[in-house]
């Protein structure tokens, strides 16, 4: 051959394998993406039973076309702690026989006949249709399912024509006693077991070792001899990928790719020991006879069909293998606590997009409710300060802090992908709200840090400011629950009340301040006092403001083209009655005290709960909020004291009840600083900026009059 010839000749192969590589990937990337995420979520709740979970394992493998894709998702769901390796031993078997459906897919190659409906089964036949039915969908077509159906179409179009591309290649070489004599040495059992393995690490993927031997069986005399130890050793050389992306991860994920190689040694080995004794003893004559496209399909089925089924019962020795070959330690089963809950979002799943959210918004839902507890942490500490709790909340915001970290990368990675329109609006809340909640936590520690302060040098707050401070932080800790648990739920309907509550909050702080200022004109508070309670004021205005960010990106969602504060601004001038009313209900719940002429009205019902009294009841030691789950958190009425909402609990100093997310805005508690919404059985006034002003207004027109009379 001259030289010219053998250019064309390995750049026609060349070419093939790379067209037929890339149709494979995506083909196997568009029926992920169709799965939406819902195969690894399944993946991950069908594992307890040994035969089930080796059933799907087969149908994942034949869904996905490719045993190391579904492989690798295993090591991340493993390396994660969705599934535990006695769980993802079973899915491992299961893969290895899913993976043989892509033979026999291709082996619709070797259709030969005049008969037109068998014809039509031949992809040579069939496969520019679907490749042109592919191009019109991916160009024309709006939606992204039919553009998922798109990319399926064209993948497995151009997968079959590098398929035909390289066996028309290799045609030539049918008469050349050199490639022939190559060929053949892969007769030797040796031989032919390395290239298989070589090959399959080269390109990662034993349907493409065995599809490159189906091509060649179309122009070229490929004998069972030949075919067999080379599909053997791909079994073994498929490893390499599930080996690769268990790089960087834990020990356990670790584990879960040598169970796999493990098992297709011990398939390997036995196979190749008993085969090759019994043919040193019976001679198979079938050995030197074509094996062509369907007999090497053939070949791949039969081994992984005896192997499977065999190991089945015994998978646990793998685990065995795998233990003892990575055994555990103390400094794992620490990293492995504090780990854990961000294992979660695990590189590997970013090759699914949509389960790379999902997993995403799980971590975002935990650091939510971090985010609760530190906050509930850091107000408990202005009335009743603890240095086990101050601790805590340090602990806390460092940890959210890292969720933040470790969800904006994650989220950044994930953005490179094409989403689908819901998946979008989720990615697009979960970017807007992680910020805020770190934000939120930055504050809590604030207030912490001013509590720390005030406990160091001995100081107070008056009894007044005390009342008026623990309704402040009451309002903040429903606007607080109420986000959380729209955020966890996704719940527009719960975070379209956040908003008319930051309104009333935004009155309360100004309100406090005024206040405050007014005792310090009076000589009734310290200028040092003044700082924390300005200070603390501040950073609960701040919480509420990025609850009110994080409601907004809830109801924003799919609505791209409308900012934030364009969409506030519309729902203050809409006016409407429940907007109205949700305002009046949140006034009337959080109501200052109002004294001077009022108190004596407060003596004649001695049986009201003091604000001091509610906040110390609130915050009582014993009451602190649980770790947080990321669960949603319920809603709550006057009741006992209970665990974090974090963790599916009650908040503290309240009870349980079902919650619908419909909730009025007067329906998640009473004022636990007055006892009762209920404007004229309480002594104390309701608060109302308006009324505060109009009162001064009244009491300025009377110092007015009564100067007048004294200058007549």
């Amino acid at each position: 051959m001259s030289a010219i010839e053998v250019l064309t000749l390995v750049g026609g192969i060349i070419s093939g394998l790379a067209l037929f590589l890339y149709g494979m990937n995506v083909m196997s990337a568009g029926l992920t993406k169709a799965s939406g995420g819902k195969l690894e979520q399944f993946l991950s709740g069908v594992t307890k039973n040994r035969l089930t979970a080796y059933l799907f394992g087969v149908g994942v493998t034949a869904l996905v076309q490719s045993s190391s894709a579904s492989t690798v998702m295993v090591v991340g769901l493993v390396n994660s702690g969705i599934m535990t390796l006695k769980e993802a031993v079973n899915i491992i078997l299961g893969a290895n026989l899913g993976t043989t459906f892509t033979a026999w897919l291709l082996s619709l190659n070797a259709i030969s006949s005049d008969n037109l409906i068998l014809t039509l089964f031949k992809p040579a036949t069939f496969t520019p249709y679907l490749a042109i039915i592919g191009v019109g969908l991916l160009m024309f077509a709006k939606s992204d399912r039919k553009k998922t159906i798109a990319s399926i179409l064209i993948g497995f179009s151009v997968l079959m024509f590098g398929m035909q591309m390289m066996s028309s290649a290799v045609s030539p070489l049918k008469d050349s006693p050199a490639f022939v004599r190559f060929l053949t040495s892969f007769s030797n059992p040796a031989i032919g077991f390395l290239v298989g393995i070589l090959f399959t690490m080269i390109i990662q993927s034993s349907a493409g070792t065995i599809g490159v031997l189906q091509a060649l069986s179309l122009s070229i005399s490929v004998t069972y001899g030949m075919s067999i130890p080379v599909v053997i050793g791909a079994e073994v050389g498929t490893c390499i990928t599930a080996i690769l992306s268990s790089f960087g991860a834990n020990r356990n994920g670790k584990r879960a790719a040598l169970m796999h190689l493990y098992f297709n040694i011990i398939k390997a080995g036995s196979f190749m020991i008993i085969f090759y004794s019994l043919n040193a003893v019976l001679h198979f004559a079938f050995l030197g006879r074509d094996a062509g496209m369907i007999g090497i399909a053939g070949i791949h089925t039969l081994i992984n069909l005896v192997a499977t089924p065999l190991m089945l019962p015994f998978s646990g020795i793998l685990v065995t293998l795998a233990m003892k070959s990575i055994p555990e330690d103390a400094r794992e089963q620490e990293e492995e606590a504090s780990e854990r809950s961000l294992s979660v979002l695990d590189e590997r799943f970013l090759t699914n997009p949509p389960f790379a959210l999902e997993q995403a918004r799980n971590a975002a839902a935990k650091m939510a409710g971090y985010t609760l507890e530190c906050t509930r942490e850091a107000t408990s500490l202005v009335f009743d300060y603890s240095d086990e709790r101050a601790a805590k909340v340090i602990t806390l915001e460092d940890r959210i802090d890292h969720y933040e970290d470790k969800l904006s990368s994650y989220l950044v990675q994930i953005s490179a992908a094409d989403l689908g329109q819901k998946d979008n609006q989720a990615f697009s809340v979960l970017l807007h709200s992680i910020g805020d909640l770190e934000r939120i936590s930055d504050h809590a520690l604030n207030i912490q840090q001013s509590a720390e302060k005030m406990h160091s040098t001995g100081r107070m707050f008056s009894a007044r400011a005390r009342e008026e401070v623990g309704i402040f932080i009451a309002a903040v800790d429903e606007i607080s629950e109420r986000t959380i648990r729209a955020f966890q739920g996704m719940d527009r309907e719960l975070a379209a009340t956040v908003q008319p509550l930051e309104d009333v909050i935004d009155m309360l702080n100004m309100e406090v301040k005024r206040r405050h200022v007014r005792r310090l004109q009076k000589g009734k508070c310290t200028i040092d006092l003044g700082f924390s309670l300005t200070d603390i004021a501040t950073d609960l205005e701040r919480i509420a403001d990025h609850c009110s960010n994080i409601s907004l990106a809830l109801m924003l969602a799919d609505k791209p083209d409308f900012g934030s504060h364009e969409f506030e601004d519309s729902l203050r001038k809409k006016e409407s009655p429940e907007y109205e009313a949700m305002i009046a209900d949140y006034e009337q719940k959080y109501q200052l005290p109002v004294y001077g002429k009022y108190q004596g009205k407060a003596a004649e019902n001695p049986g009201q709960a003091s604000a001091t009294s509610a906040a110390a009841a609130l915050h009582a030691d014993g009451a602190a909020p649980a770790p947080a789950t990321g669960g949603a958190a319920p809603a709550f009425s006057a009741g006992s004291a209970a665990s974090s909402p974090a963790a599916g609990g009650a908040v503290p100093g309240y009870s349980v009840k079902p919650a619908t997310g419909k909730e009025p805005a007067n329906s998640f508690s009473k004022n636990p600083f007055t006892g009762s919404n209920a404007l004229d059985s309480s002594p104390l006034h309701r608060y109302s900026y308006a009324d505060e002003q109009e009162q001064l207004a009244k009491r300025k027109n009377k110092k007015k009059k009564e100067k007048g009379k004294k200058k007549k």
